[in-house]
Formats: structure tokens, sequence, C-alpha cells
């Protein structure tokens, strides 16, 4: 009888430690921080890199700012604006981007991006639409 005291007591023991140990509530949080600061905007997906002139269309841009993409997205939510996607990176792209803090080449302007052939429509939450062209 007194292994099975033993057992019970050391089985009472672990339930009372158990019990006392604090409980910690789940909590998640994400940080975004600031936007990239590029001369031409960024692209829509992680890790967020500066994106060629060309890449976006003219209507991204409002007064020379960007309208954002991503977590930093500030349009309109009926937002479509065309992009040339052969200047994304998953597509293949690997040719010269800018660097983040870099300024814009003045002669290329942001709302008359010159000969620009967008062939997607995103909303700039990361989703491709309809209106492919």
């Amino acid at each position: 009888m007194t292994g099975f005291k033993f057992v019970a007591l050391a089985a009472f023991v672990g339930c009372a430690m158990f019990a006392t140990v604090p409980k910690a509530p789940a909590q998640i949080g994400i940080e975004i921080g600031v936007a990239p600061e590029c001369p031409y905007g960024y692209y829509d997906a992680a890790p967020y890199g500066c994106a060629p002139y060309g890449y976006y269309g003219p209507e991204w841009f409002t007064g020379g700012v960007f309208v954002g993409a991503g977590p930093w997205f500030h349009g309109r939510d009926d937002f479509r604006g065309h992009v040339n996607n052969r200047f994304h990176p998953e597509h293949g792209y690997s040719g010269p981007t800018p660097q983040r803090g870099e300024k814009a080449e003045p002669s290329r302007r942001l709302d008359k991006v010159a000969h620009f052939k967008g062939n997607e429509v995103r909303d700039g939450r990361g989703h491709a639409g309809e209106g492919k062209r």
C-alpha cells in the first residue's frame, strides 16, 4: 500500500503544480513599419523592393506621390491600376531597380510614364484582377 500512496501523492503534487502555473494571455502583434522610400513605387509583395520606372502606370501616382501597395496602400477601396508585370522579379525580371531612398530622375514624370505598356490590373493589395491588356 505504501507504493500506491507514493504514486497518489506524486500525482497530486504534479496536478497542483500545473494548476498554479500562471496563464499567459495569447496576443498577436503585427508591426508593419514605414513604407519603403522608393522613387517609382515598390512591389506589392514582400520583401517590398523598389520597382523600376515603368512598372506602375500613371494612375498609381497622385501629384507625384505613389498611392502605395501592400500593407501601405492608401487608395480607394475600388482602386484598380495597370502594372507592367514584365518588370516584376516573380515574372523573371532581373534588370536594374532603384535603391531605397534614391530620388526620381526629373525627366521621368510619374504622372505620364513614357511609353507605358501595362499588361495587368492590380488593386494595390497584391491582387491581380480583370483588365489584362
